[in-house]
């Protein structure tokens, strides 16, 4: 249950809404879905020069099905929603995001105007997207990034709300008093990055694949949700609870609304023992894809991981896990006919 300023939105009301901001040139229109094709291209070499190339050619594909083009709109900026929580060797790699600044600024976006977020200080920093404390170099320097656990980007009015744990501490509901209700109401939140949707004429999300114990696949729709707001850990101790909270929380009206599309690179992804990264079990593909359904990407990436898994002699993921379908059931996006709608682009 999301409560956006004390609004209560029940869990079947939860749809995946188009982009609607301010109509004017660069604003997305209102009316149809965003496009649910996923365009793929090949990468040469993993450098600045090959990523700008390809992310160009993806973002025109997009830009032309949408039927307009992303310029600045009524905000004037955009975010940047990157991983770096598996740390070094498994973060969203930097000359993707600076291939991505780069076609932002060539729509006329500046580069004070384009932010990134993320979640820890320390892995931020080790994974390079903060100023080293050597040299104080950043390739980012002149972008805003906003890390969610110093916790100054929540706004107490934007949360998802979920009985998860406290409901199940008997002792502590049948005693509780007004500072332990106050307590208890607390722990049932966790509060949405809201710069990604309130400040923003849109966010585009770029995360990292690994396998996860309790959520099968970490990628698009995790770096949306869960590494995208406070109060999350909670979830992770059971593949019944934390599918339905990725599911939930990915389909909140607000968030869905700035969520343009997702850009995945597949230069290093993890097939077991994830989200803590292991050498032995990455496999790097010459791809990045795009999309503006999730759900596309998160089943086209496990049907890649579990082969992965086969080949080396483990079990493939507990199909018990249903992050997927229960985001397909909220209409976060769709697994059907992927072969009819996977597109691959020549940069």
């Amino acid at each position: 249950m999301i409560r956006p300023f004390s609004r209560l939105i029940a869990l079947t009301t939860l749809l995946w809404c188009p982009i609607a901001v301010a109509q004017d040139e660069g604003a997305i229109p209102e009316g149809p879905q965003l496009p649910s094709t996923v365009w793929t291209g090949h990468l040469s070499e993993f450098d600045l020069p090959e990523y700008s190339r390809e992310v160009e050619s993806l973002i025109g594909q997009f830009e032309e099905a949408l039927g307009q083009r992303l310029v600045p709109g009524e905000k004037g900026k955009v975010g940047l929603k990157i991983y770096s929580d598996s740390g070094p060797g498994l973060a969203t790699p930097i000359p993707l995001v600076q291939a991505v600044i780069k076609a932002l600024e060539d729509r006329g976006y500046e580069k004070e105007n384009i932010f990134l977020v993320g979640l820890n200080t320390l892995r931020l920093r080790f994974t390079g997207f903060l100023p080293s404390l050597i040299t104080g170099y950043s390739p980012f320097e002149g972008h805003p990034v906003f890390i969610l656990e110093s916790g100054e980007f929540y706004d107490p009015g934007w949360f998802y709300d979920s009985p998860l744990p406290s409901r199940f501490d008997p002792v502590f509901l049948a005693n509780r008093g007004e500072d332990q209700t106050d307590q208890l109401e607390s722990n049932r939140r966790s509060f949405l990055a809201t710069p990604l949707f309130l400040e923003a004429d849109f966010w585009i999300n770029l995360p990292v694949y690994t396998d996860h114990p309790t959520l099968g696949v970490n990628g698009a729709l995790v770096n949306a949700t869960l590494w995208n707001a406070s109060n999350t850990a909670r979830f992770l101790q059971s593949p019944r609870n934390a599918p339905a909270a990725v599911a939930e929380m990915s389909a909140i009206p607000e968030l869905r609304q700035t969520w343009l599309f997702t850009i995945a690179s597949l230069q290093q992804y993890q097939f077991i023992g994830g989200p803590s990264y292991n050498s032995l079990y990455t496999v790097s593909d010459q791809e990045v894809w795009l999309s503006a359904d999730p759900v596309a990407l998160d089943t086209l990436m496990l049907d890649k991981i579990n082969a992965h898994r086969q080949r080396w002699g483990f079990p493939v993921i507990d199909e018990e896990i249903r992050t997927l379908e229960f985001a397909e059931v909220l209409n976060v996006g769709s697994t059907s006919n992927l072969d009819q709608r996977v597109v691959r682009v020549d940069g």
